[in-house]
């Protein structure tokens, strides 16, 4: 992704893809006073807080809009406020009486600057995986429209008119729909203005709508952990320990280090975490020259232990000339996915005498996180000084260091 405001039009070859949080109900299934996206979960975040941490962190969403409801405007802006860094997210959309025009209004705020793919997904689901977003966009972008479903595991049976137990349902042909469900944007507009002009508001999801308008819907791999939070008893702390389950159970914890160091040149700014931070000087190097990038590239590659990023982005190969060192972290990260895993937590420390790095620490942190696909709450960031001392205290240049922690999967014959 360029480092630049996220363009949201085509791209050619890689589809532009947005998403769109549906969070303008009121909740009145949970009993709670207020709407139950702005819950707390713990740790004093609301639940679309930590929803929409999970799109703003993944690499390939270029754009997120929030659907609120009418009143909602001051709760929403308490609820973004911790993610206010992030370029991503635009100004909110103010929904309808119903889901389905909630949804309209959302389309129709990304009509300026429209996408290949649109991810329609819930408030109430702040368990979605990055895996699972990948899957959305790419089953979208393979077929036009695609839902997730998830495996039903209980039996199910109808209800007789008299409250009776009736037919049991053959639960290997059932899926429980979830989202984000994905699609072709222009498809998804055009199917929910026929809708609207046919008089048509009662489609409970957009698979249903697409699906009426004569698209085939194809089916991905939902997650039993991306639940739906709408009764009071689904907000107790054993399911968020339950959330969390799949992540702690990769054990193979590991960790690794990266330094880099170049040197002050021409130009008016410098590439410092994937932000462009104005400087008198710019630094030198074969690609934007970013060393915060690159030591964190580094770190996560020593914890993977697969080489470095000279290995796999060589600077004498003209095609990483002046390129932008997001995508060098971008493929270290899908390497440990890859592989199974999850990077856990990343520390970095810029050292120099200018820039101060201060001012921009928390646009650093959030792009650090948006490339990892990671929690904001899991990236640091710090700057240091070596007082006056070496290149660094002369100002001949900048200098990173970085440490990455990363989750693996125990491998069979593997002794922990």
């Amino acid at each position: 992704m360029a480092n630049d405001e996220p363009s949201v039009g085509s791209s050619g070859g890689n589809p532009t893809v947005a998403a769109l949080i549906c969070a303008a109900g009121a909740g009145a299934r949970t009993g709670f006073a207020e709407p139950k996206q702005y819950r707390d979960l713990g740790g004093g975040q609301p639940m679309l807080t930590e929803t929409a941490r999970v799109f703003l962190a993944h690499p390939r969403i270029a754009h997120l809009r929030i659907v609120i409801g009418e009143g909602q405007l001051g709760r929403y802006e308490e609820a973004i406020a911790p993610l206010r860094g992030s370029r991503k997210l635009g100004p909110p959309a103010t929904g309808g009486a119903t889901r389905q025009a909630s949804v309209r209004a959302g389309l129709a705020a990304l009509a300026g600057t429209p996408p290949d793919i649109v991810l329609i997904h819930d408030a109430a689901r702040p368990f979605a995986s990055a895996a699972l977003i990948e899957r959305a966009i790419e089953a979208a972008a393979a077929t036009g429209g695609a839902t997730p479903g998830a495996p039903v595991t209980d039996t199910i049976c109808f209800v007789t008119d008299t409250g009776a137990r009736g037919e049991t349902l053959d639960r290997a042909r059932a899926r429980l729909l979830q989202t984000p469900q994905a699609f072709r944007y222009a498809e998804l507009v055009a199917a929910h203005e026929r809708a609207a002009a046919e008089g048509r508001d009662d489609f409970t999801d957009d698979g249903a709508l697409f699906a009426w308008a004569g698209h085939e819907v194809a089916m991905f791999d939902g997650e039993a952990r991306n639940v739906k939070l709408t009764t009071p008893d689904q907000f107790d702390d054993a399911l968020l320990r339950r959330a969390g389950a799949a992540f702690l159970a990769q054990g193979d914890l590991r960790t690794g280090s990266g330094f880099d160091v170049h040197a002050f040149g021409p130009g008016d700014h410098v590439m410092l975490g994937g932000v462009r931070v104005p400087h008198e000087f710019g630094l030198v190097g074969h690609s934007d020259a970013d060393v915060a990038l690159h030591a964190l590239t580094d770190a996560i590659l020593g914890a993977l232990a697969d080489g470095d990023i000279g290995a796999h982005f060589p600077p004498s190969d003209p095609a990483w000339k002046g390129a932008a060192s997001d995508q060098f972290m971008a493929d270290a990260v899908r390497r440990v996915r890859a592989a199974g895993g999850a990077v856990a937590h990343l520390d970095l420390t810029i050292i120099g005498e200018s820039p101060k790095i201060g001012p921009h620490r928390e646009a650093i942190r959030t792009r650090i996180a948006e490339i990892a696909g990671m929690p904001l709450g899991r990236v640091a960031v710090k700057a240091t000084t070596t007082e006056r001392l070496g290149f660094a205290g002369r100002r001949e240049g900048l200098a990173a260091l970085a440490s990455a922690t990363i989750r693996l999967p125990f491998r069979e014959g593997f002794e922990p």
